[in-house]
C-alpha cells in the first residue's frame, strides 16, 4: 500500500489535536470554567473534522487515477464520512 502524500501532514494535525485534547482533560481536572473548556473542545473537534476531510479528499484524488472505469463503490463508501 502506497502512502498518500498528505498522510504526514494529516498525522501532524492529529498529533496537535491530541495535544489539545490532553489540555482539555487537564482543564477539566483543574476545574476551569466550562465556557473555556467548551471552546477548546470545539477547537479539537474542528481540527479532527478538518483532518478527516483532508484524508478523504486526498483518498479520492489519489485513487481516482487507479479506479476502474465506472467503479464508484469506494468513493461512495468513503464520502459518507464527509
Amino acid at each position: 500500500m502506497t502512502e498518500h502524500t498528505s498522510h504526514p501532514k494529516i498525522v501532524a494535525r492529529l498529533k496537535r489535536a491530541n495535544g489539545h485534547l490532553a489540555s482539555v482533560i487537564d482543564m477539566i481536572e483543574q476545574g476551569r470554567p466550562c465556557t473555556e473548556i467548551a471552546q477548546q473542545m470545539h477547537a479539537v473537534e474542528k481540527a479532527i473534522t478538518n483532518a478527516k476531510r483532508a484524508l478523504i479528499h486526498d483518498h479520492i484524488d489519489h485513487c481516482l487515477d487507479s479506479a476502474e472505469p465506472g467503479d464508484t463503490t469506494g468513493f461512495k463508501e468513503i464520502t459518507r464520512y464527509l
